[in-house]
């Protein structure tokens, strides 16, 4: 992983609201699943608080990850980046060569990549692939089943 942690400042104050979310309610469910479950007698063998510490390790942990996030969070502004070749936070249209199919993604950190909205990590292997490229260049992402080459046809932020 990267030092740093680029993203938009939606991203940013997305991972401020999660993180508040976490710390107060949710922090606040898991200690009143505790609570009920501690009272239902012999801890030994109540499988419901079991449950409850296993949810408190995994708010905890969730909680500790953001937090190492939000400690190396840089927020970009788009104002401020070079269209004139691929960096993070640009949309990129481009064209499978061998396919000849178009399509656009928003490259983004890590943390507020999201396929389904055609937002890919600037780390992933099509992230990597495009990284620095300008419009006519031809990106070459390695994948498992070979190389893929991608025509860059279009750069904006």
């Amino acid at each position: 992983m990267s030092k740093y942690s680029y993203m938009t400042q939606e991203g940013y104050d997305k991972l401020i609201a999660d993180l508040d979310e976490l710390k107060g309610p949710g922090r606040q469910k898991v200690a009143a699943a505790i609570a009920e479950a501690r009272s239902k007698g012999d801890l030994s063998e109540n499988a419901e608080y079991d449950a409850a510490k296993d949810a408190q390790g995994m708010l905890e942990l969730k909680i500790n990850e953001l937090e190492k996030v939000m400690a190396t969070a840089r927020v970009i502004d788009a104002s401020q980046l070079d269209s004139s070749k691929v960096t993070v936070l640009s949309k990129v249209r481009i064209k499978n060569v061998k396919m000849n199919k178009e399509i656009t993604y928003h490259l983004v950190s890590e943390t507020e990549a999201d396929l389904a909205n055609k937002k890919i990590s600037v780390t992933s292997p099509m992230g990597e692939g495009l990284l620095g490229k300008k419009v006519g260049e031809i990106a070459v992402v390695e994948t498992p089943r070979g190389n893929l080459e991608f025509e860059i046809m279009e750069i904006s932020l």
